[in-house]
């Protein structure tokens, strides 16, 4: 019987493989962030990848703390699992990412999408850091678009999905692939635009490449939030479910339409509340700013542009 990784309010839920190809997920549910963490597994060589882990973040007094990536290890390590690769699907700005941290634990290289390095020119001038961020630097690998990679035995491909970003990526293994914030669970509908470098007609190209995945594939959501009618955290569904179901983009949706009623919803959303102090850890994967003369890490707050 599979083991109960679960924590308090910190769900954890095993999706097994279907046989010859496919991957063994665990999604790992935050519930500060209502981010959705994932580890990727083969599991005949017990090679994984880590998808999306979170640094703790307190934004009250700017604490950090690692309870979120140990519930991930401790995954990995009941599981007799070798981590080959910690990825990200871009620069979270909901939370810190946990990639420096876990390459260092683990010995395992770190990736992310290669429009990290437009999206970093973006954040230098927003907050006026001409000299900072350099992705090549602290990311092992940076993916194009259509690039391929393994986990154990299992291909992994990587699919550009801008629009929530516009370097945002799709990993694809087997009949699984982590869509990031691209589409929410199928309950729910689709996620934000509105964030700097986002667009809603890229976000729509985006989730119709993903929806022409075949129907059995498993998509794997980058947050969740709840519903009136559902309290517990989900995260899982198939393409045919989200072309049957999700509100947003059903079979039938007309992307005008589609378009339209996100770019109306986003314009009252506010800014996540770790936002502008997520950016400039994760454009440096997960580090903080070099310390200053006193030993100690400080972050940088753009007033008023937001």
């Amino acid at each position: 019987m599979p083991r109960d990784y679960t924590s308090d309010d910190r769900v954890v839920r095993r999706s097994p493989s279907a046989g010859p190809g496919s991957p063994e997920v665990w999604g790992i549910y935050e519930p500060d962030t209502g981010s959705v963490q994932y580890v990727c597994a083969d599991p005949v060589t017990r090679k994984a990848a880590l998808i999306d882990v979170v640094w703790n973040f307190h934004p009250a007094n700017a604490r950090t703390s690692e309870d979120s990536l140990e519930q991930v290890l401790a995954i990995v390590a009941g599981e007799g699992l070798e981590v080959a690769w910690v990825l990200d699907t871009h620069p979270h700005a909901d939370h810190l990412m946990a990639s420096s941290i876990l390459r260092r634990r683990t010995g395992a290289p770190n990736a992310i999408g290669e429009k990290v390095c437009e999206i970093a020119e973006l954040w230098r001038g927003i907050y006026n850091l001409p000299g900072a961020f350099d992705p090549g630097r602290d990311f092992d690998r940076l993916f194009a678009d259509g690039d391929r990679f393994a986990v154990g035995d299992l291909e992994v491909r990587v699919m550009l999905s801008p629009g929530h970003t516009l370097g945002s990526i799709t990993l694809v293994c087997g009949d699984a692939a982590f869509v990031h914030d691209t589409l929410m669970h199928v309950d729910v509908g689709t996620a934000r635009t509105d964030f700097p470098g986002g667009d809603a007609a890229d976000l729509w190209n985006s989730i119709e490449e993903i929806l022409a995945l075949p129907e059995h594939t498993r998509l794997f959501v980058g947050h969740d939030y709840g519903t009136d009618s559902r309290e517990r955290p989900a995260w899982e569904a198939t393409v045919a479910e989200h072309r049957e179901k999700n509100p947003h983009v059903k079979r039938g949706t007309v992307k005008a339409d589609w378009i339209a009623r996100r770019e109306a919803r986003d314009a009252n959303l506010p800014l996540p509340d770790r936002m502008l102090a997520a950016l400039q850890v994760n454009l440096r994967a997960g580090a903080m700013p070099r310390p200053e003369d006193d030993g100690e890490h400080y972050l940088k707050i753009p007033v008023n542009k937001f």
